[in-house]
């Protein structure tokens, strides 16, 4: 199965998670892309898209991806599979920690992607609210860097080996 990583980050801080995801999946770099040069040959070459967005302001996703998000929504994306993996702060942002990762989940809803890596347990975080949890399980992967880095490496080896 052919697979990308797309990221939105601003800091480098998602990009250097899309980074790490990609190596523990065995994902080549040159298949790792800046969503801001996300175009429909692209996506038509992979068979499964992994994407991910930091988190902003209140819950908002990465700016570049408002046009990349159009982008997919404008595919037909049956047939392939995305998981979806996210940066916040669930210190200082508590209530709408990594919520850019539900907005995609949202906006993707009518592309018939199959979603996988869903189901991920909120257990082993400390966070107040996010609409990225659906049923008490995240929708993808949550990460924070900024206050859980300790966690990350082990988060991407089990979201990865769910995949």
């Amino acid at each position: 199965m052919e697979t990308c990583v797309i990221f939105g980050s601003s800091t480098g801080t998602c990009e250097d998670l899309a980074n790490r995801i990609a190596s523990a999946m065995g994902v080549d770099s040159s298949n790792v892309y800046n969503v801001a040069d996300l175009t429909e040959e692209i996506v038509n070459k992979y068979d499964r898209l992994i994407l991910g967005s930091s988190t902003w302001g209140c819950g908002d996703l990465q700016d570049d991806w408002f046009t990349g998000i159009e982008t997919l929504k404008s595919m037909d994306l049956s047939g392939k599979q995305v998981g979806l993996f996210s940066c916040g702060d669930s210190s200082s942002y508590s209530d709408t920690f990594c919520n850019a990762m539900g907005t995609l989940y949202d906006e993707l809803q009518n592309t018939g992607a199959t979603f996988v890596g869903t189901g991920f347990s909120t257990d082993d975080y400390g966070f107040d609210d996010s609409t990225a949890v659906r049923d008490g399980a995240w929708v993808g992967l949550a990460l924070d860097e900024i206050n859980e880095d300790f966690k990350t490496d082990e988060r991407i080896k089990k979201w990865v080996s769910t995949l």
